[in-house]
Formats: structure tokens, sequence, C-alpha cells
């Protein structure tokens, strides 16, 4: 038994040894000139921008005039709480007078209030529109129907809107170059960032924001808009304060060598012989063409008439609610 072991190993080392010398061999037999061989990976496929929350809780400010019919009426455990949230059950006032079927899928909405911006010139944008989550009914009714909360982005309250579910499919897109910083402006439509989903005023990747371009700019779901805050008066923290010291100013030289009254801050004076005034950072900006600081981009995910929502994709840096944009 321990001779035939041995034999069996020994066979099978002698194996592996001739594999591995003549596998270059056999390699250059089917390539003879050495010319490596190039393995292509197969492409990636395309990516979904938003899914989730950000697909169907996104939100959305209209102008036209929303259904009030169907609402929330009642929960299961109304007597202990006010909110609702994923796989707990309430009523609405929908039944089989209405249609009403077993697995019937419901979008639950919330109007939050008109939109007032100073981001904006358009006026009357319309009110912004909250998007809670999805109902299921589980159980028909005569006038109600009982639904099991399939999926919530916030609590749901007895008086909350139901509307029937759109279907949204996410925009593609392909593995995406470095952002350019310096990419020319479009000409095409520009606005401007009014608000965001969640309240913040400082923005990152994947938030949800709402810009003054819709329908009425020929905005279509899926469009990338280019994040921008023109360099001349795009700072949305201004503040008064003195450019420069001037050459008049003493006290900036260094105590050890003496090297003078000008500052190593104070900015350069006019006339070829320096004899002049000073020139300002405005002064210096005048006669320059419009130039403008890349800050990011989005991708719209869904228009209304003067609005459209759109989640933020790619940053260079933080991006602020008033922060202009662009149609690619």
């Amino acid at each position: 038994m321990t001779v035939n072991l041995q034999k069996t190993v020994t066979f099978r080392f002698v194996l592996i040894c001739l594999s591995l010398l003549c596998f270059p061999a056999i390699l250059a037999a089917q390539n003879p000139k050495g010319n490596p061989t190039l393995i292509i990976d197969k492409a990636k496929p395309r990516m979904a921008t938003a899914d989730g929350n950000n697909l169907y809780c996104a939100g959305y400010i209209q102008t036209s005039a929303i259904s009030t019919v169907n609402s929330i009426v009642g929960g299961q455990h109304e007597a202990d709480g006010y909110f609702y949230a994923e796989n707990d059950f309430v009523y609405i006032n929908m039944g089989r007078d209405k249609g009403v079927s077993v697995g019937d899928m419901f979008a639950v909405v919330r109007p939050r209030g008109s939109v007032k911006s100073a981001w904006t010139d358009k006026g009357n944008i319309g009110y912004w529109v909250q998007e809670l989550g999805a109902l299921e009914v589980v159980n028909v009714k005569d006038t109600v129907s009982v639904a099991r909360v399939a999926s919530s982005c916030d609590n749901f309250l007895l008086g909350d809107l139901v509307q029937l579910i759109e279907k949204r499919a996410s925009p593609k897109h392909d593995p995406q170059p470095v952002l350019n910083l310096w990419a020319d402006p479009s000409g095409k439509a520009t606005g401007r960032i009014l608000m965001s989903r969640d309240g913040a005023e400082m923005l990152s990747r994947d938030f949800i924001a709402y810009v003054d371009l819709g329908a009425e700019d020929s905005v279509e779901v899926g469009n990338k808009l280019t994040i921008f805050r023109p360099l001349d008066d795009g700072n949305l923290m201004k503040r008064t304060q003195k450019e420069y010291p001037t050459g008049r100013d003493y006290g900036f030289q260094s105590d050890e060598y003496k090297g003078g009254k000008f500052s190593n801050q104070s900015s350069r004076k006019t006339g070829e012989l320096a004899q002049g005034s000073h020139i300002t950072t405005r002064e210096a900006k005048q006669g320059r063409p419009p130039l403008r600081k890349i800050v990011g981009e989005a991708v719209v995910l869904n228009v209304k008439e003067r609005t459209a929502t759109v989640v933020i994709t790619r940053t260079g840096q933080e991006i602020h609610t008033g922060d202009w944009v662009e149609l690619q």
C-alpha cells in the first residue's frame, strides 16, 4: 500500500513538471513571433443613476392641481400612535366602489406648500410634493380597503394622499471620465438650484435637489446638468473686507531685517514707474470674458412644468442651493 502511494505521488509530480516545461513551448508554437496576446475585458454594463429612495421618493415641484379625493383615513394601531411605516396596515377610502383589487399598488404623497425662492426669477414655480412611499392592498371592502405599507421613505400620517403609482426607470450612464472642471458653456438653458429634498443648503453626491428648469425649457428625464458658479458674482457668502494693506501702512516689515514699509500683500501700482494708484482686485477683473467655476454634475430624474428633480452624481467640491445649472 505504501509503495503504491509513493509511486502515485511520484507520477503526478512528473506530470506537473512536464506540463510546466512544455507549456511555454506550446504557447510559442501557437504564437511563433512571440507577440503578446491582448485580452479585452467585456464592456462594463451601464449603471443606474438612481434607485430606491432616490428614484421613488425624490419628490417634485409642480404647478398643476393634484387630486385630493383619495387618502389614508385610518390605521390598525391608530389608538397607539400617529405614525405608520413599513409593514404597518392602514385604511384608504377606496374599495369595491372604486374598482380596487387585492394586490393593487398605490403611491402616497404629501403636498407641503408653495415654493418661493430668491434663486429664481420665474415667479410662481409651483408647490412642493413630498413622496413618502407605496401601499399594497391586502383586503378590499365596499368603500375602504386595508393596505400594507410596502415601502416608506418617511412616516405616513392619516390624511396623506393616495395616488396611482407612477412607474419610473432610472436613467442609465456609462462609466464616467474625470469631471471636467474647465468645460466650456454649452449655450443651452441655464437655471438655479432652488432647494434640496432634505432641506440641506450644502449638497454632495446622491443628494436630491430641485432646479427651475422644466418642460417649458425642453428638459427631459436623463438630461445631464453642469453645476457651476460665476466667478465674478458667484460667491454665496460675501463679506466686505479690506483687500490688501496699502504701501502707506507700516508694521508689516520684518523686525529683524527691516525690509521696508511694503507688505508682501500689497498690490501693484499703476504706471511703468509705479508712480500711480494701486490696482484693486475689482479693477483687475475689468474687461475679462465671463468665467465660471464648475462644482459638480447632476442628472434629471423627473420633469414638471417649470421645474425638474435632479440627483447630484458628481462633485468637484461642496454644492450650494443657489448655484447655477446648465443643460449639457
